[in-house]
């Protein structure tokens, strides 16, 4: 099983495929299956590394107080363990604010950045979701995950039997540890710093996205950013439409000549 240790925690990943590098960061609150469909699919060209952040997975469950940082540092630790010098980013909500402060903090680490959702700071809704997991993990976990989906999604067959699958995961999971990730995530705020991105960046919301307004302004702040809305989806675009996400991350890629060849 890896595990990272580099930055102190033991931080799980998974690596398929060879190529260029791809690492992806999931969102708040599921784990590194979120990316199922694109790690199946770009390791076709891609070297794909996706991690379960700490709180989910297999990753650690930390109570104590850590920053955003410090979560950057343990995507950083994967990729010095993998071996890896440069990368994709993809990151999803809280991914997506660690794949930003990655960005810049380490732009000649990374290639490209693929936000999904995009929101560069604050948030009015993570006191709602803190006092949710701390108070009942079992009832919101399931709550939050249909939340972020299309109720056409969450009702169907497929929909059902995905969201099943991170319910079942619950044992491994700790309300306080998941607490701390939103808390870490929501006293960053990188804003004002957008303008200074180096990154080329493509942001995607899902058309229904709570997100959407927030991941509109962060597209209009980095330079040269594409934003682009997956039609009919929510937050966790990814895993509701990975067909349409996918094309638009490829489009993406290949816009900046950086999707190999086959």
């Amino acid at each position: 099983m890896p595990l990272s240790r580099a930055n102190g925690a033991d931080i799980w990943y998974e690596v398929t495929g060879d190529g260029p590098a791809m690492v992806l960061v999931h969102a708040n609150p599921f784990d590194h299956d979120l990316w199922l469909y694109q790690s199946a699919h770009f390791s076709t060209w891609f070297k794909v590394v996706s991690i379960d952040i700490r709180g989910y997975g297999r990753s650690a469950k930390m109570t104590s107080a850590y920053s955003l940082k410090d979560m950057c540092n343990d995507v950083i630790g994967v990729m010095q363990d993998v071996g890896i010098d440069r990368a994709v980013c993809g990151g999803c909500s809280v991914g997506s604010g660690i794949a930003i402060l990655l960005g810049l903090d380490h732009p000649d680490r990374f290639s490209a950045l693929i936000l999904v959702g995009g929101n560069s700071g604050a948030s009015s809704r993570y006191q709602g979701r803190i006092d949710g997991y701390r108070d009942n993990l079992a009832d919101y976990h399931i709550k939050h995950m249909r939340e972020l989906v299309h109720p056409r999604f969450a009702e169907s067959r497929l929909g059902r039997y995905l969201l099943d699958q991170f319910v079942e995961r619950e044992p491994r999971l700790q309300g306080e540890a998941i607490a701390q990730v939103f808390m870490a995530g929501n006293h960053t705020d990188t804003t004002e710093r957008l303008s200074t991105m180096k990154v080329p960046t493509l942001v995607i919301n899902g058309e229904f996205d709570h997100s959407l307004p927030a991941g509109r302004r962060t597209a209009g702040l980095v330079p040269g950013a594409v934003h682009r809305v997956l039609p009919g989806t929510r937050h966790a675009c990814c895993i509701e439409d990975p067909a349409g996400f996918d094309r638009l991350v490829i489009d993406f890629l290949h816009s900046r000549g950086l999707m190999p060849a086959l």
